[in-house]
């Protein structure tokens, strides 16, 4: 009996225990499970695709530009120190593009790659010069670009000098018999004014003094500068037009001081231009510049080439190749989209996984510049997959997760949450708010003058924002605040240095996201401002500006969509 109890409590005990083994491990798991998902969701942030400095705890909308906030996804797990990751959806709504690069054709490997540009042939050029002093009149030619043939009127003047010529002319004309040495004297200094011999019959026959004497074009060209207007006064000699011939122009190019020993006179040279990409041309070195550029360290190398069906134009970009002495390396070649320049370094972002959005900061030093292209001299290797567009939005994401970034050589803490003040969390200092507000005039001005399409204006009030940001001292400066002057300052670089408008426009986004993102935290405005976005603007991702007024008038569009817009944040 005593047994039997034994033997039973001995199966209830086992009962037990495996019940607990069975039941409650799987309660463990399942309570820590639970435990991570909560703490996976406590510790989830919100950022904006377009605006990574935005981090909040919560899901919402962004701040700046009213875009659905996105999660951050900065898990790391396996990742080197200099890497870090961005989620795919961030990738998608920024348009992040990468592409992978490769040496030059095989062909061109062992040949010299130049970057130029188009230029006038100085030496068909003719100036179109008044032969006496007067008033223009009238202005037949009047803008460039216009073609002119030998002999056509550039313009008509009133010359008082001419008109007392005449005067002379008529009264030698009826004592030409008795003094014919005068009468030839007078009539010699209206040909010195290059009077026609048929003008000067027409005077003497008619007995009429003219006002008004027309100038005519001694060659045949394109009006590359018109240097007078209507009503101007000119003196005898001054130019009026000046005219290309281009039916030849110049190619030049720009040789590096280690490469000048490979270059001579009559050697061949291949080139081809991004605006006829399937077409080649020859042609052979007929300059060499006998002085070095002490600031680019370059000298000038030119060929002459035939343009008579007038393909090239003045101003376009070519690229030159040249057969090297020597065997050369490989040369990479990236997109000018994909460099970020500090002022002091060039860098660019590597995608370093296949399968995911993985990416790490690369400096690399930069060779010739050919159109929008750069060649690479160090820095990258064959195959690697860099970012093409949307550099400045992954240079963001690694500045904030403290990796390496184009302001942060060394990477370090990152600049999320309140250590940065980022987004709308950002304290902005009274001091630097101070110095950075006499920037919005010509800020605001070259804004006005996006509207207006004008590049120039562009170009001058982007130097006038830029030469007062760098008149703030960066020493007294936190690091959001220097942080985002850095950018700000580079951008601006970029942007004044811009031929194209385009161009000009891309930059003026990067700009404003910066710009927006400090404003937006500004306590010291003596006016409201007013933040504003297109949402087709930026390839239609949209894009932001600032104004004093609410009224829209579109800078990324200009007159072909003024009022595109609406007012998204009224900052006082």
């Amino acid at each position: 009996m005593n047994r039997n109890i034994i033997y039973m409590g001995i199966a209830v005990l086992v009962g037990l225990l495996g019940g607990y083994f069975i039941f409650g491990s799987n309660n463990s798991t399942k309570h820590n499970h639970n435990i991570d998902q909560e703490e996976a969701t406590t510790n989830q942030m919100w950022t904006c695709s377009m605006h990574p400095q935005i981090m909040q705890t919560e899901p919402g909308d962004c701040p700046i530009c009213g875009m659905d906030l996105i999660p951050a996804g900065t898990k790391t797990d396996g990742l080197s120190a200099d890497q870090f990751k961005m989620t795919e959806n961030a990738m998608a709504l920024a348009n992040i593009q990468t592409t992978s690069i490769g040496d030059l054709t095989t062909s061109d490997k062992n040949r010299v790659m130049l970057s130029g540009k188009i230029m006038e042939n100085e030496e068909a050029n003719a100036v179109q010069a008044s032969y006496f002093d007067g008033r223009i009149e009238r202005l037949n030619v009047n803008y460039k670009g216009q073609e002119v043939r030998k002999g056509q009127k550039l313009a008509t003047i009133y010359a008082p000098n001419l008109v007392a010529a005449q005067q002379e002319l008529i009264t030698a004309v009826s004592l030409k018999e008795s003094q014919p040495i005068l009468y030839k004297a007078v009539r010699n200094k209206l040909k010195l004014w290059k009077l026609s011999d048929n003008q000067i019959k027409a005077i003497e026959s008619s007995g009429k003094v003219q006002e008004n004497f027309p100038v005519y074009a001694t060659v045949s060209g394109t009006v590359s500068e018109v240097m007078r207007a209507e009503g101007d006064y000119v003196k005898q000699g001054q130019p009026i037009l000046k005219v290309s011939n281009l039916s030849t122009v110049w190619a030049e190019f720009d040789v590096y001081e280690n490469q000048i020993a490979q270059f001579k006179k009559g050697q061949q040279i291949n080139i081809t231009t991004t605006a006829y990409p399937d077409k080649k041309f020859e042609g052979t070195i007929s300059f060499i510049d006998p002085t070095l550029n002490t600031k680019t360290r370059t000298v000038t190398i030119r060929t002459n080439l035939n343009n008579r069906d007038h393909l090239f134009k003045p101003g376009m970009f070519i690229t030159g190749s040249v057969a090297s002495k020597n065997k050369t390396t490989e040369q990479l070649i990236v997109p000018a989209s994909a460099v970020l320049w500090t002022g002091e370094r060039s860098v660019v972002y590597i995608k370093t996984s296949a399968k995911e959005p993985i990416f790490e900061m690369r400096e690399v030093v930069l060779g010739n510049a050919t159109g929008n292209t750069y060649i690479i001299l160090n820095g990258l290797d064959n195959g690697d997959e860099i970012v093409t567009n949307g550099a400045f939005t992954v240079d963001a994401a690694a500045q904030l997760q403290g990796k390496k970034s184009m302001m942060n050589k060394e990477g370090g803490k990152t600049m999320t949450g309140h250590e940065g003040h980022m987004g709308m969390q950002m304290e902005v200092s009274k001091s630097f708010q101070k110095d950075f507000l006499p920037a919005f005039i010509p800020y605001l001005q070259m804004k006005d003058a996006f509207v207006d399409s004008n590049a120039s204006q562009v170009s001058i009030s982007a130097k006038a924002t830029n030469k007062i940001l760098k008149a703030i001292k960066a020493s007294n400066l936190n690091k959001v605040e220097k942080t985002y002057l850095t950018k700000s300052i580079s951008i601006l670089d970029h942007l004044a240095n811009a031929e194209e408008l385009e161009k000009q426009r891309t930059y003026f986004v990067s700009l404003n996201e910066n710009i927006v993102a400090l404003i937006s935290n500004f306590t010291e405005l003596n006016t409201a401002m007013y933040v504003q976005k297109c949402p087709m603007a930026n390839t239609n991702k949209g894009a932001i500006w600032i104004s004093k007024e609410k009224e829209i008038r579109n800078p990324y569009f200009g007159d072909a969509m003024l009022t595109c817009g609406s007012v998204i944040n009224t900052i006082k």
